[in-house]
């Protein structure tokens, strides 16, 4: 039986974060990595001390194989690995973390009802405060579900969501980032406007966006009661509140988010 466990067709952005995390919550020895670049595989390959190869290795031998593929290539990234799965006569779960395909279409293209988890990872898992979204296919176990999550778990938070909301979901968490860093920097602008130094206004802003999110995930409060509380009467922050809404802060933010799921929705046609 082989000693690779995690394995990962494709070493970028996000490939290479998740194989940061894993490696924190197993040994290293049991990752390998695979990419179009066998020299940025090999470098973090030797940064995290786990192995690196090709994607002939990695469908060979890891238990997990994830599938760090844009959902573009996907089809023909997996056509070519069907005559290495079907060589194979231990047990293994396919990974997929592209945007829009189905669990039903990844087995269609690998050529067989293979076990498959799906997930939507965000860039913060790159800091180990990510938001991982993921769904199984009926063929995958408990026990492998559970040491998939644990794998994860130094990436941020896990948690599992039925297939038909994960493209809703992942307009939030996967997307949201980008939008967040948008609000980030117009508070720094704005604070540069008002005389503050650049690096000071951002510094600010961030701290204020991690402290404030944080707030809310461990209180238990509604994000409507945590913001009254800063709203004093009379004061500062409800003027600016009262800004925000009369230049449509609230529907921009929900128009972003629809768009993001409508065009996650268009690249799994």
């Amino acid at each position: 039986m082989s000693t690779v466990k995690f394995g990962f067709i494709g070493a970028g952005n996000m490939g290479g974060a998740l194989a940061r995390a894993v490696c924190k919550s197993v040994n290293p020895k049991e990752v390998l990595l695979s990419d179009m670049s066998a020299v940025k595989a090999q470098l973090l390959a030797n940064e995290l001390g786990c192995s690196y190869g090709d994607n002939v290795a990695v469908a060979s031998s890891a238990r997990f194989i994830f599938l760090g593929v844009k959902p573009q290539v996907m089809d023909t990234a997996l056509k070519s690995l069907i005559p290495l799965l079907e060589k194979r006569n231990d047990r293994f779960v396919l990974v997929t973390m592209a945007a829009g395909i189905k669990i039903s279409e990844i087995t269609a293209m690998a050529g067989k009802n293979y076990p498959v988890i799906r997930i939507m990872p965000n860039t913060p898992v790159s800091v180990g405060k990510g938001m991982i979204l993921y769904t199984a296919s009926e063929e995958v176990f408990m026990d492998e579900i559970g040491e998939f999550c644990d794998a994860l778990k130094q990436a941020g938070r896990v948690d599992r969501i039925e297939e038909k909301l994960i493209d809703a979901a992942s307009a939030v968490s996967g997307c949201g980032p980008a939008f967040v860093y948008i609000f980030c920097e117009a508070l720094a602008d704005a604070g540069v406007e008002c005389g503050l130094p650049r690096a000071k206004a951002l510094e600010y802003a961030a701290q204020t966006l991690s402290g404030a999110a944080e707030l809310l995930l461990t209180s238990g409060k509604h994000p409507a009661v945590l913001k009254d509380e800063v709203c004093s009467p009379g004061g500062t922050t409800i003027a600016g509140v009262h800004a925000l809404e009369e230049n449509g802060f609230r529907g921009a933010t929900m128009s972003a988010v629809k768009s993001a799921f409508d065009k996650t929705k268009a690249l799994g046609k």
